[in-house]
């Protein structure tokens, strides 16, 4: 019978209506996690009891290690993103399986359950979610059918080693202090390979259906047509396209642009384009979408210059590392209209710059800065993130807010690896915490310009920070009123006289179900003594009651509370809590079930 402890009933209730609402999603899951919070300081402040816990322990959670790591580790993942830093080793992948595309991501996965078991998991995750995540892109695809197989593949490689994962390593400390048992580094490798292979064909071939494609609202409002603009790329000295030359009336160079007419002094010369040379002083016209637009300029090279022309002179309007584009549409009545670019002056009020029109009725075939504009054009403008924003009270056109996003400074891109490659190499190797080097590499691509403050506070995901802070709170509430050891007690006392497999298999499933909800750290920590006391009584080996701690604990499938890696999945994949349940839960009980039959085959007492 439990004991009538009100703080650690309470608690339990607690847990359970958290997690019950988290799953509902009725309510926004930060404002579930600061309700939790708010339940557990009102008990701990009628009840205060023994424990001497207070609000100073329950919100210690908001200075934890894990949480300062992963808010770190999503802001390094904005900076690779925002240098386009991976861009070509996706690409890469992308042509190597250009004839199996649904195949492009299973290498990569499979790679990393096998580096997993060898490299703590979290860093393994951290190196490869960047490169899925431009996967995804390059085929034009959610990264959300990626990123969550990416977090459980690296949790089943970290099952079958003994440095595959932290909890591994505390439950053979644990077991070495408490019983005979000494893990080697291969000790439950081969019952290992047996889950993480029924896992594996689980996470590749079935959870990508189960997983719905999740975008943020930029995401959704972000034009996905692909809409024609006019530009123009004027040839320099030293310009990437200087001797470029056409091949079969095409310029290879320009394989997402179409190129409508090559101006050279008074001469137009029109498709098709038959062994023509560019050369300095000659303007192309193409007709190209935004992302072809944006990739011109965000080259280290680029193709594409922000100069206005306006004047004669060849001015940069905007540094390029602080570009930004957006499209705004010219108004009805305004000034602009009848107008070419270099009369509006629109340079001069605005400090941006027309990159390209967009006329709906039809593609004109000149120069654009000939084009005179009308009211319904659409204009691609390039400036600095302040000046873009201005554009709001500017009445001559309206600013598509939701088109307003920064190009990625590619010449950057080589500092913003080396960085992450520091980071990986530190954190793996061990030389230093994963904390300390998460930490310093924020603030090394902050200061070296691939991330501007800006950038990196909109990379923090306010679920995330709340879900970690109210879930280490729910636990070490759990803790301190007795409530998780009340669990095991009552498990001991219900399992006795039952057969081994029934015994071993309500050994896992409790720690299975306790790692989803508690830090699985935690639950190794406290399951491990109670396992071996279940297995002495029954003569059994005490080692098959260790390593189903260990598998049971490392299930943390079901929830994003449940393990580090899939809280730093869950924002860049933009995963809700329900998204976890629904792909995460199915895996853990095949685990479960599959360690129920194959365990007692495995150490030898199937027929007891």
């Amino acid at each position: 019978m439990l004991p009538a402890d009100p703080a650690m009933i309470l608690t339990f209730v607690v847990i359970v209506a958290t997690i019950v609402l988290y799953a509902m999603e009725r309510f926004a899951l930060e404002y579930v996690a600061l309700g939790s919070l708010v339940a557990l300081m009102a008990i701990f402040t009628v009840f205060p009891g023994k424990t001497g816990i207070g609000p100073a322990e329950l919100l210690a959670g908001f200075a934890n290690p894990a949480l300062v790591t992963v808010t770190c580790l999503l802001i390094v993942g904005q900076a690779l993103f925002q240098t386009d830093a991976l861009e070509k080793p996706a690409q890469f992948i992308v042509k190597a399986t250009k004839r199996h595309p649904h195949l492009a991501a299973a290498p990569i996965l499979i790679a990393v359950a096998a580096i997993s078991g060898f490299l703590n998991n979290t860093p393994v995750v951290v190196m490869f979610l960047p490169i899925l995540s431009a996967v995804a892109a390059a085929q034009g695809k959610s990264s959300a059918r990626l990123l969550m197989p990416l977090s459980f593949i690296a949790i089943l490689g970290g099952m079958t080693t003994l440095i595959g994962s932290s909890t591994n390593l505390l439950v053979a400390d644990v077991a070495a202090r408490t019983s005979d048992v000494r893990l080697g580094f291969f000790s439950f490798t081969g019952l290992g390979l047996i889950l993480a292979a029924v896992g594996g064909c689980y996470v590749l071939f079935v959870m990508p259906y189960l997983l719905r494609p999740r975008k943020t609202m930029a995401d959704e409002l972000q034009p996905s047509s692909g809409k024609q603009f006019i530009a123009q790329i004027h040839i320099t000295n030293g310009h990437p396209l200087e001797g470029a030359t056409a091949v079969a009336g095409l310029f290879p160079a320009l394989k997402d642009m179409t190129v409508r007419l090559v101006q050279r002094g008074e001469r137009p010369i029109l498709p098709p384009f038959e062994n023509v040379t560019l050369r300095p002083g000659d303007t192309m016209i193409v007709a190209a979408t935004r992302s072809a637009l944006t990739a011109a300029l965000a080259r280290r090279h680029p193709l594409m210059g922000t100069d206005s022309d306006e004047t004669g002179e060849a001015e940069t309007s905007v540094p390029q590392r602080s570009l930004t584009l957006a499209e705004a549409v010219v108004a009805p009545a305004s000034r602009l209209s009848g107008r070419t670019i270099a009369q509006s002056g629109f340079h001069t009020e605005t400090g941006c710059v027309v990159m390209g029109v967009q006329r709906r009725s039809r593609m004109p075939r000149m120069a654009m800065t000939e084009i005179r504009l009308e009211p319904g054009d659409v204009l691609l403008l390039a400036g600095g993130g302040d000046e873009i924003q201005r554009l709001r009270t500017y009445r001559d056109v309206l600013l598509l807010d939701w088109s307003a996003a920064e190009v990625p400074p590619r010449r950057l891109a080589p500092r913003a690896l080396m960085i992450f490659m520091v980071m990986v190499f530190l954190s793996a190797s061990g030389l230093v915490p994963i904390v300390t080097a998460a930490v310093g590499a924020t603030f090394a691509l902050i200061a070296s310009g691939c991330l501007n403050v800006r950038q990196a506070l909109r990379a923090v995901d306010s679920r995330i920070f709340m879900l970690i802070g109210a879930s280490i709170a729910s636990a070490t509430a759990l803790e301190v009123t007795g409530g998780a050891r009340v669990i095991a007690d009552v498990l001991v006392t219900q399992l006795q006289n039952q057969p081994p497999m029934v015994i071993l298999s309500a050994l896992y499933f409790l720690v299975m179900m306790l790692t989803n909800m508690l830090s699985n750290n935690a639950t190794a920590v406290l399951f491990t003594p109670i396992a071996v006391n279940m297995a002495v009584p029954t003569g059994l080996p005490v080692e098959a009651f260790v390593t189903c701690v260990i598998f049971a604990a490392n299930s943390s499938f079901a929830t994003p509370i449940g393990y580090q890696t899939n809280l730093i999945v869950m924002g860049p994949g933009h995963y809700r809590f329900s998204d976890f349940l629904i792909a995460g839960t199915p895996l853990a009980i095949l685990l479960w079930l599959t360690f129920t039959l194959v365990a007692p085959v495995y150490y030898g007492f199937a027929m007891l």
